[in-house]
């Protein structure tokens, strides 16, 4: 069969072209010569009668059969990291690593608390986590990269399978002292007049912010503006004013009385969801799969954070 006669070291170094975007790049990532990376691709498109990728001027992409085939290498390298997985979980989870991929928020504490929690009961389980652009936390786990992503989402992504899907407003976040922290939620209108420290445009949580000030013909000046989450936390901290985040976020700061978070009463501002994923179609082994349902416990929103009723919109 067909199937039969696709090597492991073809599709190994296919991928890595697919990876790479370069056959140059992928022979050194291979430590191998460049022809020998050409011959192995030419091999495959001789074989399948198709080119498998576009010869562009900045580099190689896959052509549809080469995007089909990588999906179909991808899972097969995935399948075989299980099978390794499975063999070393037969002695009870001792050993393993899930690798995680996440937008920025969640890798400040949510996950290395997660993390922790799951070491006591498996304490040989190894984690890498890599923190990535909401959209290239899903790519990630589509490209195999990642064996879980936790990143927020405001669409359906095709081969993705969600474990767990929950609306994630946006919220204000202040020092319990400040004039707001007495609401239990606000509106633009009563953050206008306050200092205010800002994500950068590529932040979830600001482009709705941006969407809802816009409907309210409100401009903020913020007081600064950056792509560092832990930079605008203490920038409210030492006393700066107002920022935004999420409930999941900021969960452990608001138990721990450091800070006050009050969702913004305002038409689409919970117009995102956080999404746990995972390849779909893929077989987890039995330590991702732990800790994905580990991380579904763990996740639901507090009762402190609800959506604005209809009551609420209407009157803001």
């Amino acid at each position: 069969m067909l199937s039969n006669r696709l090597q492991d070291t073809a599709l190994r170094y296919f991928l890595e072209v697919v990876r790479s975007g370069s056959v140059s790049e992928a022979a050194t990532r291979l430590n191998v010569s460049p022809s020998a990376v050409s011959r192995q691709v030419a091999g495959l498109e001789e074989m399948l009668g198709v080119p498998l990728f576009e010869r562009r001027p900045r580099g190689m992409a896959p052509s549809p059969a080469g995007e089909l085939l990588a999906a179909h290498a991808r899972r097969g390298a995935l399948e075989a990291d299980r099978v390794v997985s499975d063999i070393e979980a037969l002695q009870g989870l001792r050993r393993g690593v899930v690798r995680v991929c996440s937008s920025g928020g969640f890798a400040i504490e949510f996950l290395p608390r997660a993390m922790a929690l799951f070491r006591e009961q498996y304490p040989g389980m190894q984690f890498h986590l890599r923190v990535e652009a909401p959209a290239a936390v899903t790519q990630a786990v589509l490209g195999g990269e990642a064996d879980v992503g936790l990143t927020y989402s405001r669409a359906a992504a095709r081969d993705i399978e969600v474990w767990h899907r929950q609306v994630s407003p946006v919220v204000a976040i202040m020092r319990p002292d400040h004039a707001l922290a007495r609401h239990a939620s606000i509106t633009l209108a009563q953050m206008h007049p306050h200092a205010i420290a800002l994500p950068e445009d590529a932040n979830t949580a600001r482009q709705l912010f941006d969407i809802a000030c816009s409907h309210r013909r409100l401009v903020f000046e913020p007081a600064l503006v950056s792509g560092q989450f832990e930079t605008l936390v203490h920038f409210v901290l030492h006393g700066g004013g107002l920022s935004l985040g999420g409930e999941v976020t900021m969960r452990e700061r608001v138990r721990r009385g450091e800070l006050h978070a009050a969702p913004i009463r305002e038409r689409g501002m919970n117009a995102r969801a956080i999404e746990l994923q995972t390849l779909s179609g893929r077989t987890l082994s039995k330590g991702v799969r732990a800790f994905v349902e580990h991380l579904r416990e763990l996740l639901p929103p507090c009762l402190l954070y609800t959506s604005p009723s209809p009551r609420d919109l209407s009157t803001s």
